[in-house]
């Protein structure tokens, strides 16, 4: 049994003040619900995280804990997909809160 997939993803963060980047390669393992995987992150480091998707309705829902930003050495990771489309909530350690929305291309 192969988990491995690699993902490419392009985001926009609204809401937030800072520059980041948009573009995110991603490596991930699925088993049953379970997800783990690494991307480089729009503070343009690697971050890694482990947790579990759910359906709902038409809707694939990801919730669990991811490393590699500041402000947390672990944060709270959640993240709404469809399709290609998904949206996240995310902040700055100033306080400001905002979304990241992307689209993101699934390779084998």
């Amino acid at each position: 049994m192969n988990c491995l997939a690699f993902f490419l993803a392009f985001s926009m963060h609204i809401g937030l003040e800072g520059d980041y980047n948009n573009v995110h390669p991603h490596a991930r393992c699925t088993i049953d619900n379970y997800i783990g995987g690494a991307y480089y992150s729009s503070e343009e480091k690697i971050s890694s995280y482990i947790g579990k998707t759910t359906r709902i309705s038409e809707f694939n829902l990801e919730y669990g804990l991811v490393t590699g930003y500041s402000g947390m050495d672990v944060a709270p990771l959640i993240r709404l997909e469809k399709d290609k489309f998904f949206i996240a909530p995310s902040y700055e350690t100033d306080g400001n809160t905002g979304v990241v929305i992307g689209l993101e291309f699934k390779f084998y």
